[in-house]
């Protein structure tokens, strides 16, 4: 292989953590670019998540209105959830998530997308699940002052793809699970089993948060 065909790895030279939460943590790499220079890279490094297409028989999909602080508004999201249980199985966090947000269950379970949000700046990778075969269950009480606020509603697949395109849905892994959910129901997508390999699930911050219990 000649020396043009040959891709740069761009190596980490070094690496120093700048603050850890209770959700994530931000460590700067000293990371050698081609041609020898060293560049710092801030990282966000995330938990990882899932969220659920909850899609029932008359083909509506479970949505929730939750308050976030970043923008300061409620958006319309999908049920999702932090990988912050450790050693949780994704699929179990998933449908715990579901009983918990949007109080349903599901016997059919598929994994729809894995998508990374912002891998500029972060390692944060999120797994959507397509979930059918509905049933309603109770919903524990909120622990979190958020969640007692959500409301749980459904929307008709197609109303939801409008309101993605028109900007009313606006949360990145909400449209694309809807755009996805959309493309699965008609048949111009296949999603995958349930246990399919997840090649970008972060794992930084968890090993991080075992070694602070450890210590």
């Amino acid at each position: 292989m000649s020396t043009a065909d040959q891709r740069h790895d761009f190596p980490v030279r070094g690496s120093r953590l700048i603050y850890q939460g209770r959700v994530m943590a931000v460590r700067a790499d000293q990371v050698e670019m081609p041609g020898g220079r060293v560049a710092r890279r801030e990282i966000v490094e995330h938990p990882g998540a899932v969220a659920i297409a909850a899609l029932d028989a008359d083909g509506r999909l479970a949505v929730i209105d939750q308050y976030r602080h970043a923008v300061r508004r409620r958006l319309c999201e999908l049920p999702a959830g932090l990988l912050d249980m450790a050693g949780e199985d994704p699929a179990v966090t998933a449908a715990r998530e579901l009983a918990e947000e949007a109080g349903l269950a599901a016997s059919q379970w598929s994994v729809l997308l894995d998508l990374v949000p912002s891998p500029g700046f972060t390692d944060e990778s999120v797994r959507v699940y397509l979930a059918r075969e509905l049933s309603q269950v109770p919903r524990p009480e909120p622990d979190d002052d958020e969640e007692a606020d959500l409301r749980v509603g459904w929307l008709p697949l197609a109303e939801a793809v409008r309101r993605v395109l028109a900007g009313d849905i606006v949360n990145a892994v909400s449209v694309a699970a809807v755009l996805a959910a959309h493309a699965v129901v008609t048949s111009v997508g296949v999603a995958r089993p349930m246990h399919a390999p997840w090649t970008d699930r972060p794992t930084a911050f968890a090993g991080r948060e075992a070694k602070s219990f450890a210590d």
